[in-house]
């Protein structure tokens, strides 16, 4: 076999190994419809902004497993939001994949870290995103004795239909103040279901 011929080879076969799916989790092999995970707020008031990042958004089949769904950007492995740009009825994208079909009934957000900042606001053009820089000044973290927060509901998938879930994460439930120290213990709760 030539040079030319083997050369031609290796290309093809790195094209086939380079063209597989996406990074990040792959979706059901069955029947499966489409999961849009959406959030908002009604914050903390006295803050500028409330950074959050999650580090998993899962939902549980009825009598099954939890299963993850990808952050709104794929590849992210954690997902930032300001709690602050979710008031007013804002919303944004938290999570969204294809799940497989079935009734699912408990919806998993786990917190990784959450800051508070009360001299400025974060600069961001949406509420949530891969990453959002910190704003300058005054700023807390909040300590977290647990930073898991389940909410309770009926979250059908229908074959090639599609789910939107709502979810309110109570920025003002959910942060406490001892003196300079600030806590979150998430407070979720389930808004719509379409």
């Amino acid at each position: 076999m030539s040079r030319t011929s083997i050369l031609a080879v290796v290309i093809v076969l790195t094209s086939f190994a380079c063209s597989g799916s996406p990074s990040g989790p792959s979706g059901p092999s069955g029947p499966a419809g489409t999961l849009n995970l959406r959030i908002t707020d009604s914050p903390y008031g006295s803050a500028k902004a409330v950074l959050v990042t999650f580090s998993e958004v899962a939902l549980q089949r009825s009598g099954g497993d939890w299963t993850a769904v990808p952050f709104a950007e794929p590849s992210a492995s954690t997902w930032t939001c300001d709690l602050k740009k979710l008031q007013n009825s804002a919303q944004d994208v938290l999570g969204t994949g294809r799940l497989a079909t079935g009734q699912y009934t408990m919806v998993r957000l786990v917190v990784q870290s959450a800051r508070i900042f009360f001299d400025a606001s974060a600069v961001s053009p949406t509420p949530c995103a891969q990453s959002i820089p910190a704003p300058a000044g005054a700023s807390f973290p909040l300590t977290m004795a647990s930073g898991t927060a389940t909410v309770n509901g009926t979250f059908p998938m229908t074959e090639n239909g599609a789910t939107t879930i709502l979810v309110d994460f109570d920025g003002e439930a959910s942060i406490s103040q001892s003196g300079s120290t600030y806590a979150m213990t998430p407070v979720v709760r389930l808004v719509s279901v379409q």
